[in-house]
């Protein structure tokens, strides 16, 4: 089963900002909507951001709006998830997978990847 492999995280004071790539091989993520989903301890699984397959359409929690930039390089078969003005209640594992149906977005998780840690500081 293919996985998306997550990376990017790490510790960072509040107000920073961390970059979060998601990379899986080209078949995997072509004609498919990706999405980023955080989770906290003790908490559930929450989504953070997704974005169409030809990048026209994205979409944000309103936790993370005007903070976040989901973004997508399909030559490289990346994703990316721009974190600026961090804050401590962002702190979570975060996890991309892709749609295992639609283009536009995500509704149906496919398999995800291990997670990258972000830890911000305050």
């Amino acid at each position: 089963q293919v996985q998306p492999v997550e990376s990017g995280g790490g510790l960072v004071q509040a107000g920073g900002s961390l970059r979060l790539s998601c990379a899986a091989p080209g078949y995997f993520f072509d004609s498919y909507a990706v999405g980023w989903f955080r989770q906290a301890p003790g908490k559930e699984r929450e989504f953070v951001s997704s974005i169409s397959w030809d990048g026209a359409n994205t979409y944000y929690a309103d936790s993370v709006k005007g903070r976040f930039t989901i973004s997508r390089d399909n030559a490289k078969t990346t994703v990316y998830l721009q974190m600026n003005s961090l804050k401590s209640e962002d702190t979570a594992v975060y996890y991309c997978t892709k749609d295992r149906f639609s283009g536009v977005v995500v509704t149906t998780a496919d398999s995800w990847g291990q997670g990258t840690q972000v830890t911000v500081s305050s």
